[in-house]
């Protein structure tokens, strides 16, 4: 499921790790330039968000099974400072550049590679180096998934929290080296290969490595499609191949309307235990819709099958429906109140009191400032 928007697949975009553009700001002292504005002269692009929220939940955040039953929002009734996300870029259309995005907050200890510090609150979400030549494009290091419709970064997603897919059904990031053909404006080409999912290092065990085939047509008229295929071995209770289909379509009914679906199946072999094969699968919808260029109200709609409790440690279907209102006074900020409703055909959403329910409910509020 930068699993920013690395994702030609959220936005139809394919090729490169999402990067939030940087705003104009007043400068401190007339007559003196930002420091983005100098950087920018001479092609290095600074930008960044920080990322604060409160949240409410009905449960404690875990299933029965132990394994955590939200991506990042976990806190049953808590102000948070999620992330601050800063990005330092040069990638030229033709020539040799780089990316850096620094990560600081504890929503880094949930997407951090495996081999970094898991409670540091400090993860290097990306960092490559880029080389483009006409039609084609490399990037090598580290890097986000291309599998998804949402993302790490929090103002390119839709809503405040983050979907089942993104959590439990894709990978956050790679590390590795992606090539990038452009066909046309109609059909782009991607393959890599990399260390696997959310793995820094490859481990002495298990050191093969992870094939990725992707394929974009980013403007079919409204339409835009992506699809990815990752395959490899990954560790389950013992190592095994472990292969991902992930599709995203987005259609732009009108300047204030889109729609988003995403399907994800996958799976692993010697999962939960050893010779035995496991599957997930889900699909997810999204609407958004404009009122006015600063009021915009967002729902998604959701359902998981963890047909073999490998990714959530519950054999479980766990739907959930997210309303989301979001009010952006200016380019640089943006204030999102959510309403979550989570179902599961198991009692598998543990409460305080040790007991389990099949549901469970949240409230989240989200200041975001972009830089």
């Amino acid at each position: 499921m930068n699993k920013v928007t690395n994702t030609l697949f959220a936005a139809g975009l394919l090729v490169s790790v999402p990067v939030i553009a940087a705003e104009e700001t007043m400068p401190d002292k007339p007559g003196v330039p930002s420091l983005g504005a100098i950087m920018g002269v001479s092609g290095i692009n600074v930008s960044g968000y920080i990322d604060t929220s409160y949240n409410y939940l009905s449960g404690t955040g875990s299933f029965t099974g132990g394994t955590a039953n939200r991506v990042y929002d976990r806190e049953r009734n808590s102000f948070n400072v999620n992330m601050i996300d800063v990005t330092v870029s040069s990638l030229p259309s033709d020539g040799v550049g780089g990316l850096v995005n620094l990560n600081f907050g504890p929503d880094t200890n949930v997407n951090a590679s495996a081999g970094t510090g898991a409670a540091d609150e400090f993860d290097i979400q990306a960092a490559y180096v880029h080389y483009a030549s006409g039609s084609f494009m490399a990037i090598a290091g580290k890097y986000v998934t291309l599998a998804g419709a949402e993302v790490i970064k929090a103002p390119a997603n839709l809503n405040y929290s983050r979907s089942i897919l993104f959590g439990y059904a894709i990978p956050f990031s790679h590390t590795g080296a992606r090539m990038t053909y452009t066909v046309n404006d109609k059909l782009v080409l991607i393959a890599g290969i990399n260390n696997g999912w959310d793995v820094l290092k490859e481990s002495a065990s298990d050191d093969e490595k992870t094939l990725e085939l992707g394929i974009s047509a980013p403007a079919i008229g409204p339409l835009a499609l992506s699809g990815v295929i990752y395959t490899g071995n990954e560790l389950g209770a013992a190592v095994g191949n472990r292969t991902l289909f992930d599709l995203v379509a987005t259609y732009n009914a009108t300047d204030a309307l889109s729609f988003v679906l995403n399907y994800d199946y996958a799976t692993q072999e010697d999962a939960v235990t050893v010779g035995q094969k496991a599957k997930w699968s889900g699909v997810a919808g999204y609407v958004n819709y404009k009122f006015t260029d600063t009021w915009r109200a967002a729902l998604r709609a959701e359902t998981f099958d963890d047909k073999d409790g490998f990714r959530t440690g519950v054999v479980q279907k766990w739907d959930e429906v997210t309303v989301t209102l979001a009010y952006a006074p200016n380019a640089n900020v943006e204030l999102r109140g959510e309403v979550r409703g989570d179902k599961s055909d198991k009692q598998s959403f543990l409460q305080a009191d040790g007991t389990a329910k099949d549901k469970q409910t949240s409230v989240g509020l989200q200041a975001i400032y972009k830089f």
